[in-house]
């Protein structure tokens, strides 16, 4: 017999039961799911990676919703074991959901919720400090001092890229790609290049306004120009940061011949999609080009990374922790205690998931809505704002 998962019970008494595979950040969660008369199950097995048998083994024989991480590989056979248990209703506590088999949830008529709206800001920042921690060699030089080399100052020293005028190609300016460059105009006054297949006029708005403040205050104009494709911004941008979504059209969309067409001394950023870089290519690129360098955030195969990458001083690497802020975390697991919540009370999906302040506000009572079901449409889910509702 398999041995028992550890688990941690909230509200014992509550007459639907739902699981989390991870302890996730804050309370506010456990009080969305208690509130509604769930009784919460949380996993607290010390093992980073839930196998498929563990979580079928979690969910037992009656179980009504799960949260779910990125990690997890939630395809029929979870999606059936949960609709065995008479479950209906899943949450990725993530706005990405590259793991979770949409189709099979369908089938097995379980909803399936996301957690955007609320990684945006806090992504973009992680990108921005990997642009200034490979820029200016700040991980070279840390290890540097720690190891006791430091005797003194040199002008050769650690001599990294300056940003301010340079130009920053975004590759995906939706919104985080946005908020990216917003950051990196205000804060260094680069110019921006972006490839995208829709235009952003939000960012082409922001970019020109800042760059008329800047000529009224008496300083050169920063520019924006929409590139035609990928390849011009990679040619042409000093600093590059990958922000599209992943699909067979970006898989690997950064390859040999690609990173060939970049500045010998550019910058990559990656804190999208591990597979949209091919990373065994990119660890023979800066092997060949040291002045090149990278920050990522996150790997094609997670969470190993290819052989060498991690040998390389002119890469620097994090765990995926673009969205690690307090607040990003706990309101990640918030929306997704909530998207289970509100599918187990049949209440309707809100109808703007980008909008997602009002289930945040810890002083009001959250909207009596899902904030957001990917495959709310295929499951012919009502949506409205917790006072109206419509089928979709």
């Amino acid at each position: 017999m398999a041995r028992q998962l550890a688990v941690q019970v909230h509200n014992a008494g509550g007459s639907l039961r739902v699981l989390s595979t991870k302890p996730m950040p804050g309370t506010q969660w456990i009080q969305a799911l208690t509130s509604v008369g769930c009784r919460v199950e949380i996993c607290t097995e010390p093992k980073t990676i839930l196998s498929v048998e563990d979580i079928v083994s979690l969910i037992g024989t009656k179980c009504d919703g799960v949260i779910g991480q990125l990690t997890e590989d939630w395809g029929d056979t979870l999606f059936g074991a949960l609709k065995k248990a008479g479950g209906h209703a899943y949450s990725n506590m993530a706005v990405g959901y590259n793991n979770v088999d949409v189709d099979a949830a369908t089938r097995h008529g379980i909803s399936v919720g996301n957690t955007p709206g609320v990684l945006t800001e806090t992504t973009a920042e992680l990108a921005a400090s990997l642009t200034l921690a490979a820029a200016r060699r700040v991980v070279e030089a840390d290890d540097f001092m720690r190891a006791g080399k430091y005797e003194g100052w040199l002008p050769t020293l650690f001599v990294g890229n300056l940003l301010k005028g340079q130009t920053v190609g975004i590759i995906g300016a939706g919104r985080i790609g946005t908020a990216y460059a917003r950051m990196m105009v205000e804060g260094f006054k680069m110019n921006v290049i972006y490839y995208d297949l829709y235009q952003s006029t939000r960012l082409e708005k922001f970019v020109s306004a800042y760059g008329e403040f800047l000529k009224s205050q008496g300083e050169a104009p920063v520019h924006w120009r929409r590139a035609s494709s990928p390849e011009e911004v990679l040619k042409e941008a000093d600093v590059i940061s990958l922000h599209p979504v992943l699909d067979k059209t970006t898989y690997h969309l950064i390859n040999k011949e690609r990173l060939a067409l970049m500045k010998k001394e550019a910058v990559l950023v990656n804190a999208s999609r591990g597979p949209v870089v091919d990373e065994v290519a990119l660890v023979e690129h800066l092997k060949a080009n040291p002045m090149f360098r990278v920050g990522l955030d996150v790997f094609e195969d997670e969470p190993y990374m290819k052989p060498g990458l991690g040998d390389l001083p002119n890469a620097v690497v994090v765990p995926h922790i673009a969205s690690a802020s307090k607040w990003t975390r706990e309101g990640m697991a918030t929306l997704a205690a909530q998207n289970v919540a509100a599918k187990l009370k049949g209440y309707p999906v809100w109808p703007n998931s980008n909008n997602i302040e009002p289930f945040l506000d810890e002083n009001n009572p959250a909207p009596a809505a899902a904030p957001s079901i990917v495959n709310a449409k295929a499951l012919g889910l009502p949506v409205g704002d917790g006072k109206t509702k419509a089928k979709l």
